[in-house]
């Protein structure tokens, strides 16, 4: 991965203010860690005043902060990453046709990777095969990850379970809840689908030059928030577990696992725990399924995935097939 930039000074005078909460900072502390004058700290909280954030200023005590922006912030993300590696580019939008499409023409523009596009709504939202990602409510996450692999095309078919496996075990681990992983991209609770991931990529001859791995996870929509057709399979995590989840530190944890999971796929460690992984949410495992395909319908027992990331399934009449393409349906067991 390219080296990433310091540090922002906003990013740096927020994480400060946010750690010491509720007591002060002084001006004097924050220009001696960022090595600028106190009119410089000054002039960068104005840009947080602008931002939506407030912040009370007392003599001799410093600053405290008392208000955060409603919603999504860039800020607030940057602020609460934990890993620190540096600045990571995200590109917060109120509005783009698709995440996936932006994060494309910013890869054509030749912008150094790694970047993140994210937006509040999307006009356009989509999944795998060029369906609809319902997108209207800013309560939820929208979000691709752009890199320049260099990676030979024969890789690509575990990317994509590599990263929803990882974004399983982040939302475990965050919201204390454990999800299920439906083979290749969705995100499930008790059958309802609370997010989709969607990895799209650009290649020469030999290699694949632009990659953006897709996420679309429905964070805190109400239950009675979605359209009719969607009421009964789509569930958001705060719907789910009953309590309101912080988009903004939910976000900064998914950004730090992104990078870190790719990071180990480009080095192949993955490689190491990936099957572990995988089996920990895998909800199809062992159960009645049907794959359809372009040629037709497979039905039969699912088997899991191999080595190169098929999905096997043990037909009906006891043949092993693998599939690396396919919609997938689980199946009532026979009475």
């Amino acid at each position: 991965m390219k080296k990433l930039a310091s540090t922002p000074p906003e990013t740096v005078i927020l994480t400060e203010l946010i750690a010491a909460e509720p007591a002060f900072v002084s001006g004097s502390a924050l220009a001696k860690k960022l090595g600028i004058s106190r009119v410089a700290i000054w002039q960068y909280m104005e840009k947080l005043r602008e931002q939506g954030f407030s912040f009370e200023a007392v003599r001799a005590r410093g600053y405290r902060l008392t208000a955060r922006p409603a919603g999504l912030s860039a800020a607030l993300v940057q602020a609460y990453r934990r890993d620190r590696a540096g600045d990571f580019p995200l590109h917060l939008l109120p509005e783009i046709d698709s995440t996936n499409d932006e994060a494309a023409r910013l890869l054509a523009a030749s912008l150094p990777t790694p970047f993140a596009v994210i937006a509040q709504r999307q006009t356009k939202g989509r999944g795998r095969f060029g369906r609809a990602w319902h997108s209207e409510s800013a309560d939820n996450l929208y979000a691709s990850f752009a890199f320049r692999p260099r990676l030979e095309p024969a890789r690509m078919q575990m990317f994509t379970l590599w990263m929803g496996a990882n974004v399983c075990e982040l939302v475990s681990s965050f919201c204390r809840t454990t999800p299920g992983i439906k083979w290749p991209n969705d995100l499930l609770f008790d059958g309802r689908k609370a997010g989709g991931m969607l990895t799209e990529a650009r290649m020469d001859a030999d290699e694949i030059r632009d990659l953006v791995f897709g996420l679309g996870l429905n964070v805190n929509s109400p239950a009675q928030g979605w359209p009719a057709d969607l009421a009964e399979r789509a569930v958001s995590l705060a719907e789910h577990t009953r309590q309101p989840v912080d988009l903004n530190k939910l976000t900064a944890a998914l950004v730090g696992r992104v990078l870190q999971a790719y990071d180990r796929f480009i080095d192949g460690s993955y490689a190491k725990t990936f099957a572990d992984l995988w089996n920990r949410y895998d909800v199809l495992r062992n159960r009645p399924v049907a794959v359809l395909t372009p040629t037709g319908r497979v039905a039969g027992t699912a088997l899991g995935i191999d080595d190169e990331g098929s999905f096997v399934v043990r037909t009906d009449k006891g043949r092993t097939e693998r599939f690396r393409a396919g919609e997938v349906t689980l199946e009532k067991p026979p009475r």
